[in-house]
């Protein structure tokens, strides 16, 4: 099997899969762009085995400490181990991220399940090569269900791949409805955004909506309504959704409707709403701020914590005196460090004091890897206004 040598004090060695062009000492055997290769330290010492693509940074990322192919019996026995993590979780619905890339051991692949409906993202080159086996391996766990393709994020870009979307396998006849946390929410799994819903964020979703009970909220980049939706039910005395989208905008109030709720949804770049709010003099009981990523490497990291600095102090300004603030960052090349530190600045900025009411992360199908901090992206933290002091 052809390979590549890794260099000494290479991330690899404390137990991280990834090994990066500089970490690359020498090839052997030719490798190929898409193939398994072998891993070997600078003594000759086995590593395991990994998929290669010299096109990318990340030339080698390693799916096994032992010599492994990339075969349908290796996608049936990552697939059904997969399963048998999130059958053991025992979420209420059939609705969760199957697989996890790297969590999982397959590095690139996401698979998100809603019933008998799979969303399928192949981010990695080899697992693109390899779609088809994945497609099969889901149908021999699954039976006769329907397989979405979703490739048309930009993460491709630094595999030299293109995007792609499209039914890979069964039938799909447009949006469907799903019953989640007790709401009922309508999806399209090959058009709307992403892979459907934002599942790492369901238990917070319910979390947030537990503590709204006759408050005023303010729910910023709402997506589909999500926090919005569940602030609404827990009893909050009104509701206001905000996102740049016209279409999540739409969504939100279809959702709103379908589930007999009171919300507002606007169409509104968040950050210009907040400064003209501050200007009005409003205020709001519970805000919650679940942005995009703000950035989507260390290069623009220190833009990135600019832009949440600025968010939180707009937000600080606008909470009523006892107020909460629910607060997300969903970028894994943001440290938790690095965003308590921002709420934290923002905070002595608007002088506020804040109290820890609870912290959040991403739901238990996403699991995090202890060696792999890539795995563990999504951060957050409810506080509350401490007056008096």
């Amino acid at each position: 099997m052809a390979g590549i040598v890794v260099k000494p004090r290479s991330r690899i060695f404390h137990g991280h899969d990834w090994v990066y062009s500089s970490e690359v000492q020498k090839t052997f055997g030719d490798p190929q762009p898409g193939e398994v290769i072998s891993l070997k330290d600078f003594r000759d010492r086995p590593l395991g085995t990994a998929i290669y693509n010299p096109a990318s940074q990340i030339v080698a990322r390693r799916i096994s400490r032992r010599k492994q192919e990339l075969d349908a019996a290796f996608f049936d026995r990552r697939l059904r181990r997969a399963l048998a993590l999130r059958e053991s979780l025992a979420f209420p619905e059939p609705v969760y991220r199957l697989v996890w890339s790297e969590a999982d051991g397959l590095p690139g692949v996401i698979v998100d399940r809603y019933g008998d409906i799979f969303v399928l993202q192949t981010l990695t080159l080899a697992m693109d090569r390899r779609r088809d086996l994945i497609v099969e391996a889901l149908r021999g766990i699954f039976g006769d269900v329907t397989v979405i393709e979703r490739n048309d994020s930009s993460i491709r870009k630094a595999e030299g791949l293109e995007p792609r979307t499209g039914l890979l396998a069964g039938t799909w006849n447009g949006p469907i409805t799903l019953r989640i946390n007790g709401l009922e929410q309508e999806v399209d799994l090959l058009e709307g955004q992403k892979t459907g819903l934002y599942l790492d964020q369901l238990d917070n979703y319910a979390a947030v909506g537990a503590l709204a009970r006759g408050k005023t909220v303010l729910d910023c980049f709402c997506n589909q309504g999500g926090f919005a939706l569940h602030a609404a039910r827990g009893g909050a005395a009104s509701v206001l959704a905000l996102d740049v989208s016209a279409g999540a905008v739409a969504a939100t109030r279809a959702n709103a409707a379908r589930n007999g709720l009171a919300v507002e949804a606007e169409e509104a770049n968040v950050f210009d709403f907040l400064k003209e709010a501050e200007n009005a003099d409003r205020r709001f009981d519970l805000i919650v701020l679940d942005p995009p990523s703000f950035t989507k490497s260390r290069k623009s990291l220190n833009d990135a914590l600019r832009g949440y600095k600025e968010i939180h102090l707009r937000a600080l300004k606008l909470l009523s005196p006892e107020g909460l603030l629910s607060t997300y960052c969903c970028s894994h090349h943001v440290s938790e460090r690095e965003f308590h530190d921002v709420i934290a600045d923002a905070s002595v900025d608007a002088k506020r004091t804040l109290r820890v009411l609870a912290s959040h992360t991403q739901r238990r199908d996403h699991p995090v890897i202890l060696t792999l901090p890539e795995t563990h992206y999504l951060k957050g933290w409810t506080f509350q206004a401490v007056g008096g002091f």
